[in-house]
């Protein structure tokens, strides 16, 4: 199995280590990663001026652009083979929810979905990065599954609670929770004293029902969501087509 793996935090980022690492003696890996922190980044393509990619000391690869960015060019001309798997993460923190619309993890991963290519999501609960190398041998225990009885491409965005390997739960199947309307930015002044804004926190969980993401991971559980990329409103064509009429 080859598996192109990339994160939205960078390719120094602990997280993408751990999973390189842990990745390695399973399959044959390639890391192609932003050289810097872009997270939230969303689908976004650097369209305004040319990528350069380059290698680092470690062996991973490393290009001045968005999650997006490094996915495609990995596809579209830098490698001279098509992966069999995408691999995205591991993130610095959740992405569940609405959350999924602007992470960067999700974006590399949906990447190489819109490609034809299987690919997987995968993001610590919390921040800091305490048990990366257990949520590093669950992501490598996900990837081992195959999913082969899963439609091909198949896109899954996988939240794994900070915990030691023996104290993670169930791996289960969830749908997406959703957030309260996302808090104030927050003004402050820049040296100069012009006025700047800093985005404000996440909204707080508003469905965290059984069978979410949100719900999951706070049993301990390892959430695994099946997304798709179809933005279609399919219940409101009816209405739309007789309001056009």
């Amino acid at each position: 199995m080859r598996i192109l793996i990339s994160n939205d935090d960078g390719y120094l980022a602990p997280g993408i280590e751990a999973l390189a690492n842990a990745l390695a003696s399973v399959a044959e890996i390639v890391v192609v990663a932003p050289d810097s922190n872009r997270s939230g980044a969303s689908n976004s393509l650097s369209l305004d001026r040319p990528l350069s990619v380059q290698k680092a000391a470690n062996g991973f690869y490393f290009v001045n652009g968005t999650p997006t960015d490094c996915v495609h060019v990995a596809l579209t001309g830098m490698l001279d083979y098509r992966p069999d798997l995408v691999v995205s993460g591991i993130n610095n923190g959740q992405n569940m929810g609405d959350d999924t619309l602007y992470s960067g993890t999700v974006a590399a991963a949906t990447e190489g979905y819109l490609f034809g290519i299987p690919a997987i999501a995968f993001s610590q609960v919390a921040h800091g990065w305490e048990h990366i190398d257990a949520a590093a041998r669950l992501a490598r225990d996900i990837v081992l599954r195959r999913f082969d009885e899963l439609p091909t491409p198949y896109l899954l965005n996988v939240n794994i609670p900070n915990l030691p390997y023996e104290a993670l739960g169930t791996v289960r199947a969830t749908r997406l929770g959703k957030r309260h309307q996302a808090e104030p930015v927050i003004r402050a002044r820049d040296p100069r004293g012009r006025e700047i804004f800093w985005i404000g926190p996440p909204g707080a969980t508003r469905d965290a029902g059984e069978g979410t993401d949100f719900h999951a991971t706070a049993q301990g559980e390892v959430s695994v969501t099946p997304l798709q990329v179809d933005l279609t409103h399919r219940d409101q064509l009816a209405l739309l087509s007789r309001v056009l009429a």
